[in-house]
């Protein structure tokens, strides 16, 4: 969809990790919503704005691979684009990389607009994406 990249910075923390050291592959999931969140954060979308209109994201399908380890209190980077934008969802590529620049995780996610009231899928509003499709 689009040629931007979000580069969000992550520590790895001690709670990050498992016995040996090396980040739990789950976590991996929360250094994407993380960094997905930022970036609609930096696009001026307020999660809380939304969901005080009873309209929330939420993620529908994840395809994960891992490729190498993460260690404790590695920096690591998440590039984060959208790659297909649809009326009531969209698909998330987001990498996570580590500071020799070798590709660490990567991901498909899709995420879907949802009323909070009916528990069903709804359009994004507008003005978002109207925002996600700036620059295009």
């Amino acid at each position: 969809m689009s040629d931007t990249v979000f580069i969000f910075p992550v520590r790895v923390y001690y709670e990050d990790t498992d016995a040996g050291g090396i980040v739990y592959y789950a976590n991996y999931l929360k250094f994407f919503e993380r960094a997905r969140t930022e970036w609609l954060r930096a696009l001026g979308i307020e999660q809380d704005l939304l969901l005080s209109k009873n309209i929330a994201f939420v993620v529908a399908q994840v395809l994960m691979d891992n490729k190498k380890p993460a260690k404790f209190n590695e920096l690591l980077t998440v590039h984060s684009q959208i790659s297909t934008l649809k009326q009531a969802s969209m698909v998330f590529e987001q990498k996570i990389y580590n500071s020799a620049e070798q590709l660490v995780c990567s991901a498909e996610i899709k995420v879907a607009c949802i009323s909070l009231q009916q528990m069903k899928a709804r359009a994004i509003p507008a003005e978002v994406t109207e925002v996600l499709t700036r620059g295009r």
